[in-house]
């Protein structure tokens, strides 16, 4: 008890100086918290809509769920009509009904905008059945009753300004029709974000999918007392073998199971910053027991005299630390319900809606925010207590402080050095790696090795490197700037720990820097090198081209030629024997001359010939075949053929890496035409045309909005804005570190005005004005933040160095050091030390001379 009502006395007496750690845990548990909040969810909402959707039994064609023959032609999988009377004949099924549904679809309105999601959710279009009632319900006008009727969602109706009455004209590769809305139907449960329409069954059929008299899926609900696993055995005995039957819990697990991966990536993306987070605040809080416990040194020196234990003393300051470790979790695990609402409404103004009505706390994530939070602030206050614990009742005698260990500081040296060494030979090992794999975990423990490295060997670095900023920076300021520089040295090891905490954040931010950089100069170094044709029309969702866009194509004026490009879902078999799935792409001749491959055996040209086709060097090397031997090549539908090796392309190359190529004549003769959209097209303009007829292709393609029409510039500047928006996003993720790096020197030095300010009223008093007090404890900050921002980039930089070297197997040929970058965050770290001391400053100018002067 008296050890319980010490440290609570202690806590109390020093709540303002541990503020600053409490929010750093605050905000470490609030990333965790709200990212599991956020996360949880996300997975209710799903799970509301996907078991809202789901059938009691959906009655699917029967390919693989991994089958994307789907994807390629835009033109989903048909069952006939006449099996909706094989399924209604089963005992126990009612409802039942055909229905279309189609994700190859482009929304356009009246304006000729482009109305789809811009979330990467889908554009779904269909028909309208009493099962839609399930999960939808008109809010106003009426289901599509012909023709000319189109209902849409509410979601897409406000975001858009549609309204009924108004034109919405559907683009498929069956072709275009428009109709008017005729209603407008609301979700009974959360909309994430995907565009829906229905028109009715006759359109949807013909339309979307080309015919009458065929459905995408049949759905049937059980009747009272026969469970769905029992009516999926009746319909399975009714419509035999060649389709895939799914309950309504596997229709949802399966959806389920489609989403996942998305939802992981993002939630653990975000937990690893949160533990970037956590790492930082670590420093903190070791920073700041450390200073409290060094300013009561003669405190708890006395108590070790008047009889109080190592343990009691030990005990006392953990127990601090679990005051401090439980007050910032639980408001941090407050602010991170409030973090996942925050989370939410960016989802939302990005197009994936999500409603706080399904917010989801699980009692899991208070018990882990919680759980995390006050382990780490016990482990981080750990050394600080037993270093309290050693205080000897003479410390009492003597003036606050500790006295240094200088068998400690030589063994944390060589560990720190030793480290680093390691750490830096796996990052050479790595770079001179010759298989990506292998050489990704030498990567990852060099990154982890040479990071503790530098954090354990930061104190030894902090004289060498401090003075020298010291000459470069301070020595301006003159006397100002030295006393600065001082007190910078004073304490290397408390110098050390501020750095590290933001030179992890730094290192992270140089790292990345480095690869996004060369990434986009390897790309555009390719694009360069391999690409010889002009324009590139693409969709950006992977949607092929339609016919009637490609027929816009090719009547544009100024055009020297136009190479389709078409993929094809094969199976490929060796002489061997050895079969595996593998994408053919078909292609006119021209693109030989498109995209620039070079070739290690034969002639590409050659590869367009009839009867014959090209392999990568990566699998002409797998499965041992040459110029001349043959493949089997088994293609949709079950048609099966030999195709001659007339060459063999360098998988060198980043574009088109791997691809098998025929020409599109071979193609087409063990695959129709509607099977075989295109999926990019490549135009060349004639000589001297080059503008003009980059005007007409946009104007031909206009009333397709789906389509970009890219020019090599508009290709290299899209590609750098798709990196440097994937940066943006880490730094802003990062930025919580820095901010908790950031609270570190903040509260670094507000503790050291409190160490010093006997020291401060002194020099006060000896003539130093308000103005120089502050300025120097700026100048301080400065060239902490300054130490821990060229630790960080030069570690960083050697990090993205090592990786570049690493991905260069792949690719990623050219290393391009973004030095505006980096220069600008070296920069900024000098305004952000300013920032940190303007509140230390100020309380240190406000101290009275006499007071500080009389201060023990």
């Amino acid at each position: 008890m008296t050890v319980l009502k010490t440290s609570l006395r202690n806590f109390l007496a020093h709540k303002g100086r541990m503020a600053l750690s409490a929010v750093a845990v605050l905000l470490s548990v609030a990333f965790v918290s709200g990212t599991l909040v956020f996360s949880d969810t996300m997975n209710t909402t799903f799970d509301k809509l996907f078991a809202s959707v789901a059938a009691d039994v959906t009655i699917q064609p029967g390919k693989s769920k991994d089958d994307d023959a789907s994807r390629l032609t835009g033109r989903p999988d048909t069952l006939p009509a006449s099996l909706v009377d094989k399924v209604r004949a089963a005992e126990g099924a009612r409802d039942v009904e055909g229905v279309v549904s189609s994700t190859a679809v482009t929304l356009v309105d009246s304006k000729g905008e482009n109305v789809g999601p811009t979330s990467g959710a889908p554009t779904i279009a269909g028909n309208w059945s009493s099962h839609d009632l399930r999960s939808f319900e008109i809010a106003s006008g009426h289901e599509p009753r012909g023709r000319g009727d189109v209902v849409v969602d509410e979601t897409t109706a406000e975001k858009h300004h549609l309204k009924i009455g108004d034109e919405l004209r559907a683009i498929a590769v069956t072709g275009d029709f428009t109709a008017k809305i005729s209603g407008i139907a609301a979700f009974k449960v959360t909309n994430p974000g995907a565009a829906v329409v229905w028109y009715d069954r006759a359109t949807a059929q013909r339309e979307l999918l080309g015919k009458e008299g065929v459905f995408t899926h049949i759905t049937a609900e059980s009747a009272p007392g026969v469970s769905d696993d029992v009516l999926k055995k009746r319909i399975a005995e009714k419509v035999g073998s060649g389709y895939r039957l799914q309950t309504a819990a596997e229709s949802a697990d399966a959806s389920r199971e489609s989403m996942s991966s998305f939802l992981d990536v993002m939630k653990y993306a975000l937990l690893g910053f949160a533990g970037i987070a956590f790492l930082v605040g670590i420093f903190l809080i070791v920073n700041t027991f450390s200073m409290l416990v060094a300013q009561r040194t003669r405190e708890i020196g006395l108590m070790r005299a008047i009889g109080s234990s190592r343990r009691q003393i030990n005990r006392s300051v953990l127990v601090e630390a679990l005051l401090l470790g439980v007050v910032g979790s639980v408001a941090g695990v407050a602010a991170g319900v409030g973090l996942a609402v925050g989370l939410m409404k960016i989802m939302s103004s990005v197009g994936m809606d999500l409603s706080t009505d399904d917010l989801t706390v699980r009692w899991t994530t208070p018990v882990i925010g919680l759980t995390l939070g006050v382990v780490v602030t016990l482990l981080a206050a750990f050394v600080p207590a037993r270093r309290a614990a050693k205080v000897s009742p003479m410390a009492a005698l003597r003036d606050a402080g500790t006295p240094a260990d200088a068998r400690s500081g030589r063994v944390r040296a060589v560990l720190g050095l030793l480290l680093t060494a390691a750490g830096g030979g796996l990052l050479w090992l790595a770079s001179r790696a010759t298989e990506a794999g292998p050489g990704s975990g030498l990567l990852g423990l060099g990154v982890v090795l040479s990071l503790l490295g530098f954090v354990v060997v930061g104190p030894l670095l902090a004289g060498g490197v401090i003075r020298v900023l010291g000459a470069v920076v301070l020595r301006v300021f003159g006397p100002i700037g030295r006393m600065a520089e001082r007190n910078a040295l004073r304490n290397p090891r408390r110098t050390g720990a501020t750095g590290a905490a933001l030179m992890i954040g730094l290192a992270l931010v140089a790292g990345l820097s480095v690869v996004g950089s060369s990434m986009v100069a390897s790309a555009t170094e390719e694009l360069d090198r391999t690409v010889g044709t002009d324009f590139i029309i693409q969709t950006t969702n992977g949607q092929p081209v339609v016919p009637q866009a490609e027929a816009a194509v090719a009547k544009t004026a100024g055009l020297d030629h136009i190479t389709r490009y078409k993929a094809v879902a094969t199976t490929v078999t060796d002489p061997h024997g050895k079969a595996e799935k593998n994408g053919v792409v078909a292609a006119d001749p021209t693109y030989a001359t498109d995209l620039r491959r070079d070739t290690t055996a034969g002639k590409l040209a050659d590869a367009y010939g009839p009867g014959a086709m090209s392999v990568g060097s990566e699998y002409a090397a797998d499965h041992h075949v040459t110029v001349g031997d043959t493949l089997t090549v088994d293609f949709p539908g079950g048609k099966r053929t030999k195709l001659r090796i007339a060459a063999i392309t360098s998988d060198e190359n980043n574009i088109d890496r791997g691809a098998m190529y025929v020409s599109i004549d071979t193609a087409r003769k063990y695959v129709s035409a509607e099977k075989m959209p295109s999926l990019i097209l490549f135009a060349a303009a004639k000589d001297g045309q080059e503008e003009a007829a980059y005007q007409a292709l946009k104007k031909s393609l206009k009333p397709y909005p789906q389509y970009q029409v890219a020019n090599q510039a508009d290709y290299k500047k899209t590609l750098q804005d798709q990196v440097g928006q994937l940066l943006n996003i880490v730094y802003g993720l990062l930025a919580l570190a820095i901010i908790v790096a950031v609270l570190g020197v903040v509260n670094t030095l507000a503790l050291s005005v409190v160490e010093r300010t006997r020291e401060i009223g002194l020099m006060r008093a000896i003539g130093l004005s308000r103005r120089q007090l502050r300025r120097m404890i700026r100048l301080e900050s400065v060239v902490i933040a300054l130490f821990g921002a060229l630790l960080g980039l030069g570690l960083g930089m050697g990090w993205g160095v090592a990786a570049q070297k690493l991905l260069a197997l792949e690719g990623l040929r050219v290393l391009d050091i973004p030095w505006p970058t980096i220069l600008a965050v070296f920069a900024g770290s000098a305004l952000v030390g300013l920032l940190a001391a303007l509140i230390p400053a100020f309380r240190a100018g406000r101290l009275n001379v006499l007071t500080a002067i009389a201060t023990d």
